[in-house]
């Protein structure tokens, strides 16, 4: 009979397991930018209102249905992260709603402190939401079946 070898996970300061470290920091991440993605839906709802946005849309030449589904991927997809539902996927549907968003801050230059916003943050934002579908949920999910 050979006994296996287990592999213990490393042990980080306070005896707090690197792997654990992982998950919390992966679902904090997640979190993070359900939080966000829910914002910008919202905002695009309550404050610019559903006719605002799809006038804003058609005014850059995109189909007002485009304005319809921006509004539903971020309002959908925010709260799937925030409940860590299907993370993976939402993260990678998401990335090109925030792609059409740095094309539509292109003309402003880098930083999205200009005025009308450069393309810096939403290919940040894409970047992390590619960085979130490579980790997975980590910890906090709704349901594990589902993460």
């Amino acid at each position: 009979m050979q006994a296996q070898a287990t592999q213990a996970s490393p042990i980080l300061a306070d005896n707090v397991p690197a792997q654990a470290l992982q998950a919390h920091a992966a679902a904090l991440l997640r979190i993070s930018l359900g939080v966000m993605a829910l914002a910008h839906g919202l905002l695009k709802v309550f404050v610019f209102t559903v006719p605002g946005t799809v006038g804003y849309f058609e005014s850059l030449g995109l189909p007002g249905f485009v304005a319809y589904l921006t509004i539903l991927a971020e309002v959908g997809g925010g709260l799937a992260l925030l409940l860590g539902v299907y993370t993976r996927w939402v993260s990678l549907a998401l990335i090109p709603v925030l792609l059409g968003a740095a094309w539509v801050h292109a003309g402003n230059g880098w930083v999205f402190s200009n005025p009308g916003g450069g393309w810096e943050y939403p290919v940040f934002w894409a970047v992390t939401l590619l960085v979130q579908a490579g980790l997975g949920s980590g910890s906090l999910v709704l349901n594990r079946r589902f993460a």
